[in-house]
């Protein structure tokens, strides 16, 4: 199983956003819009709580982009 590299400045960011409870804007390649809390994140997926506290995974590769509000 490959392992989270927290040298990189990506990952850190992510971990910072975390830590921090700040809401994001996550855009997905089909055009969808999430908005949340970003929960926790491994190699593979992300998990983001939304306002009415529901988790969300999402798959890395289908992310275009995230944001913080």
């Amino acid at each position: 199983m490959p392992q989270l590299d927290t040298d990189l400045p990506s990952v850190r960011q992510l971990q910072g956003f975390i830590k921090d409870e700040q809401e994001l804007e996550i855009k997905l390649l089909n055009g969808d819009i999430l908005i949340g809390k970003l929960r926790w994140l491994d190699p593979n997926c992300l998990c983001l709580l939304t306002a009415d506290q529901q988790p969300i995974t999402i798959w890395c590769h289908a992310i275009a982009y995230l944001k913080p509000l």
